[in-house]
């Protein structure tokens, strides 16, 4: 039975091109995993089911809750089963940005560091928690859920909205004094790559593992750190890496500071467990699955919405040589990670995930698993059809038979591209290359 928001509309994502294509059209889909993927995706299915009321009401939410019921009441299933599970309940959507021709990917980790509660000469460097008064753009009263991307402000000594604080701001104390440190670091370069990351477990002096995930931010688009060490020819953009850019920090302390500050986002955090049981929250609340767990624009996608992705990695070495063919489910988001088909994949907690993350910047193919009671070409068809034009006008002079071959020719070719089988969102004023 297909759900009544299903019928409404066929579907629609912004700045998307879609494409219905087939299971056998994905490269290395039944050689996956499935039974690990459908794992995932049932972990992901339970708080959607205790969802009585979501505020979120697409109509892809709706129709993984129908699905969603299905998985849990399945319980374990085999590799074979599970890719029958997945066939049966799905159909496999191509999904582009309009106007590229691949989606991007990243990799992202959990960092583990040693830190202190308190500031030493070895710990001097704060992460904080979300100031009080820090106010998301649209929002009269700070707390509550924050988003990952758009501006913030604060009140002045006026009682004036202006922009919160920047990198260079808060680096220089404009925090200072009003007790919103968690813990302290080494060194800003550490700080700058968990602010990245969006979380943190930090092993304290006692032993104690203090886990930290993303709260807020301070309303600054993200920059990439490694974009200005390119641009200044510092590291070459074949070479670069998160471990290439820790290295120079390191080695350049006076420049890294400037090369800082020029991403001027910062992030705050929360204290979510005092332990190191288990892998690090996602943005769905649920523990993230390091290789199957991936971070999506959260206005465009639904989290528990699983994405097979086809692309060569460099997983064992700086050559992206590895095939990588894998069912992702969406479970995170982060600002920098905007677009219809752009992830950051998640590879787990420590220095070995955090070498395979950094060096992950590739180009990939992406197939959006929809729920089959939102199958776009079904959906196209009821679609109603245009009014009809209005008769000519008997004064109007007709055209010459050579015209309206001409016509009727660039007519054809407009309805050929207007078949439900490929199925493109947005306005050519917002499309771009990457």
């Amino acid at each position: 039975m297909r759900s009544s928001a299903s019928a409404s509309e066929p579907l629609r994502i912004a700045d998307a091109a879609l494409e219905p294509t087939g299971w056998n059209e994905l490269d290395g889909w039944r050689s996956d995993d499935h039974a690990s993927a459908f794992t995932t995706f049932q972990a992901s299915c339970r708080p959607i089911l205790r969802s009585k009321s979501p505020n979120d009401d697409r109509p892809v939410r709706a129709a993984l809750q129908a699905v969603c019921a299905r998985a849990v009441k399945s319980g374990p299933l085999t590799r074979e089963a599970a890719r029958q599970f997945f066939e049966t309940n799905f159909l496999p959507i191509r999904i582009r940005k309009l106007g590229d021709t691949a989606g991007f990917l990243t990799g992202y980790y959990e960092p583990i560091v040693d830190g202190s509660r308190f500031p030493t000469r070895e710990f001097t460097v704060p992460l904080y928690r979300r100031p009080p008064d820090l106010l998301a753009a649209g929002t009269t009263h700070p707390g509550g859920p924050f988003p990952n991307n758009g501006r913030a402000f604060r009140r002045n000594s006026k009682g004036e909205l202006v922009p919160y604080y920047d990198r260079g701001e808060i680096e220089d104390g404009a925090l200072d004094g009003r007790h919103l440190e968690i813990c302290w670091l080494r060194s800003a370069t550490e700080a700058l790559f968990i602010q990245i990351q969006g979380s943190a477990r930090v092993r304290l002096e006692d032993g104690t593992m203090l886990r930290l995930n993303y709260d807020a931010h301070n309303g600054y688009p993200y920059v990439p750190v490694g974009r200005a060490l390119i641009d200044r020819n510092i590291i070459p953009r074949e070479e670069m890496s998160m471990q290439r850019i820790r290295e120079w920090m390191q080695a350049n302390p006076d420049e890294a500071k400037n090369v800082r500050r020029q991403n001027r986002s910062v992030v705050f955090f929360r204290i979510v467990g005092l332990n190191e049981d288990g892998e690090a929250l996602g943005a769905q609340g649920i523990p993230l699955s390091a290789g199957r767990s991936i971070a999506v624009d959260k206005a465009l996608h639904v989290y528990g919405t699983p994405f097979f992705i086809e692309a060569d990695l460099p997983l064992v070495g700086p050559r992206p040589s590895t095939p990588f063919r894998r069912t992702m489910i969406a479970q995170d988001t982060g600002s920098a990670i905007v677009g219809p088909a752009r992830a950051d994949l998640y590879f787990g907690a420590g220095e070995q995930a955090g070498q395979i993350a950094g060096r992950v910047r590739q180009a990939g193919r992406f197939a959006l698993l929809l729920p089959r009671d939102l199958d776009p070409v079904a959906a196209g068809a009821h679609m109603p059809l245009p009014p009809p034009r209005p008769p000519v006008p008997a004064t109007v002079r007709r055209p010459s038979p050579a015209r309206i071959a001409s016509h009727e020719g660039s007519e054809a070719k407009s309805d050929s591209k207007a078949t439900p089988a490929r199925l493109e969102h947005g306005h050519a004023s917002h499309r771009s290359n990457r």
